[in-house]
C-alpha cells in the first residue's frame, strides 16, 4: 500500500476482482483435481509395475513394466505443466479484465513494474505452495523452470497491457 499510488492500487484490486469475475478459483480447482487424479493414477501404476502387478506372460497384450514406470513418471510432470499453463493464461485474462474494470491498463502495468522491482530487492516469503497467491511471481524462474511457474513473465504481462507503450513509474 505504501509503494503504490491510488491508480495502481485500483489496478491491482481490479485484477484481483477479475479473478472472481472470471471464475478462476473454480477453474484452478478443477485443474488441480485433474492433475491430482493423474498423479494418483501414475503413482498406482508405478507401484503396480514395480511389484509385478502386471502379467509378464502375455507381453503383446499391453505395455510392459518399464513402459508403465516411464509413463508413470512423465504423466504427473505433463499434468503439472498443463496446470501451470492454465494458471498463467488466467493471469493474462485477469490482467485484461482488470484493465477494463479500472478503465485503464496503466495503473496495473505500473503496479506490476513496481512490485516486480520491489520483489527483487526485498525477497518475498513464499514457496511453491504459496506462489499462486501473489500478483507477481515471488520465485525466480529461469529457462525451462518457467514452465512450472504460476505467473507469466512480468515483462510480457506489462507488454500485453500497454501494447508496447512505455510504462511510467
Amino acid at each position: 500500500m505504501q509503494l503504490l499510488n491510488r491508480e495502481e492500487i485500483e489496478g491491482v484490486l481490479a485484477h484481483e476482482l477479475s479473478h472472481i469475475y472470471n471464475r478462476d478459483i473454480l477453474i484452478g480447482t478443477i485443474s488441480s483435481v485433474l492433475a491430482g487424479v493423474i498423479m494418483m493414477l501414475a503413482d498406482m501404476a508405478r507401484w503396480a509395475a514395480i511389484f509385478g502387478g502386471f502379467s509378464r506372460d502375455n507381453r503383446d497384450e499391453g505395455a510392459g513394466g518399464l513402459e508403465i514406470i516411464v509413463l508413470a513418471i512423465l504423466a504427473p510432470i505433463a499434468a503439472m505443466i498443463i496446470q501451470m499453463a492454465i494458471s498463467r493464461s488466467r493471469e493474462y485474462l485477469a490482467d485484461a479484465t482488470g484493465a477494463r474494470i479500472a478503465g485503464t491498463p496503466y495503473g496495473l502495468a505500473n503496479a506490476l513494474k513496481k512490485l516486480g522491482i520491489a520483489s527483487q530487492r526485498i525477497p518475498l516469503e513464499a514457496n511453491t505452495a504459496t506462489a499462486h497467491m501473489f500478483i507477481v511471481n515471488p520465485l525466480s524462474a529461469q529457462s525451462y523452470m518457467a514452465l512450472f511457474s504460476t505467473h507469466p513473465p512480468l515483462e510480457e504481462r506489462i507488454k500485453r497491457l500497454t501494447g508496447d507503450q512505455a510504462v511510467l513509474l
